[in-house]
């Protein structure tokens, strides 16, 4: 088996490491700390075409590979955490499952502005009694002549502070088979957007409201029986999440790494003493095999759309490796790794996030045991058994 980059992967890692470098690591721990969307950032990558790059020529986008999103998003975090969730949400998650399904005229009016780095597009998936049971989703679209109208909530929406444009999870219907998707642009009728709430890594969400929110029926991505469309999509944006919590847990090590070749404490580099080196080792040790499951992932896809235990293993290795490498490189640096004016702290707080995100890690655990076993597992409570009366 070859590990190794081709000669024009390498080329384009460089050439996207060569730009972070020069263009974005001064700024990264501001940006780190900012509570905007870096908008400034967003539009180089337009240019540069590091947005729409796993999404087909025909369609608008740059005709990459899964694999060259995943170099982009890597060659980015290694010197600006915070940039890579640019490029994340230019080729990852809803824009990828939109661009996947959606008609010409949806393609033409809606993602040329998101590929020029103007505008990005944020999910509604989770409501408040539907999180990881999502197909218990219960935001409505119903038929009204030739429009539907919309009826329910959304929560935790990555970008949903910024987007103009959503991607919504609706019920058509009862069951899995009910479920399907539409484009809500915002300032539409009966759309509200909530106030703003902050997560722990810094980013803001706000809670969706449709209230007889009217669309047309031209803004209905995949109708009823688009679930498991919109999963095989949702994959994609699983490893978008797994290649950040790799980078971003990378990204700490090294930090980590330069300091303790540096700082001396009882007359000594910090690195010589054994209780650290072992951290090290692990640190390097679960982040390389976390590596090496996400590209395996990545080559294994078919069509550029990963299957759901690749992805699975892929997120859980590199979630947990991620964490652990970003809060191990925060205990060897202390106090100055504590401080928000250093990158690590932030590297733990965003690692911690993916945990969840895009499938918590106990989600993942399951659907790779369902895998394992070939067989469906439900989580939900067993229906009784009818129980035969004294007379049958």
């Amino acid at each position: 088996m070859d590990f190794e980059l081709s000669q024009d992967q390498n080329i384009f890692y460089e050439s996207v490491r060569k730009f972070a470098a020069n263009e974005l690591a001064d700024g990264a721990v501001a940006r780190a700390n900012s509570d905007g969307y870096p908008w400034d950032v967003a539009k180089k990558f337009g240019e540069m075409g590091l947005l729409g790059i796993t999404i087909p020529e025909i369609k608008g986008g740059i005709g990459g590979s899964l694999t060259d999103a995943i170099l982009a998003i890597q060659a980015v975090a290694e010197f600006c955490p915070r940039s890579a969730d640019v490029v994340q949400a230019g080729n990852f998650g809803a824009i990828r499952t939109f661009a996947e399904y959606a008609s010409e005229p949806q393609l033409k009016k809606f993602l040329p502005k998101l590929l020029a780095g103007k505008g990005v597009m944020s999910v509604g998936m989770s409501e408040p009694d539907a999180g990881s049971s999502v197909t218990d989703l219960k935001t409505s679209a119903t038929p009204d002549g030739d429009d539907f109208l919309i009826n329910g909530s959304k929560v935790f929406g990555t970008n949903s502070v910024e987007a103009e444009i959503f991607l919504i999870y609706l019920r058509f219907g009862p069951g899995v088979d009910g479920i399907g998707s539409a484009i809500i642009e915002k300032g539409t009728p009966g759309f509200e957007i909530g106030p703003s709430y902050r997560y722990m890594n810094g980013e803001f969400w706000s809670p969706l409201y449709f209230d007889n929110c009217r669309i047309p029926e031209s803004n209905i991505l995949l109708g009823a029986g688009g679930f498991k469309k919109q999963i095989s999509g949702f994959n994609i944006e699983r490893l978008g999440n797994a290649a950040r919590a790799v980078a971003v847990g990378r990204k700490a090590f090294s930090e980590a790494c330069e300091h303790a070749k540096t700082r001396q404490q009882f007359g000594r580099d910090i690195c010589e003493f054994q209780g650290l080196q072992w951290k090290f080792a692990e640190m390097e040790m679960r982040l390389e095999a976390a590596q090496l499951l996400l590209l395996r992932a990545v080559t294994r896809a078919d069509s550029n759309l990963p299957s759901a235990q690749d992805s699975a293993l892929a997120k859980l290795a590199c979630n947990e490796a991620g964490f652990f490498a970003a809060n191990e490189a925060l205990q060897v640096m202390g106090a100055l790794g504590f401080s928000d004016d250093n990158i690590v702290q932030y590297c733990v707080r965003r690692t911690r996030g993916w945990m969840i995100a895009g499938g918590s890690i106990e989600i993942l655990k399951n659907r790779i045991a369902e895998g394992i076993f070939e067989r469906r597992f439900s989580q939900r409570v067993p229906k009784p058994v009818p129980q035969k009366s004294h007379d049958e």
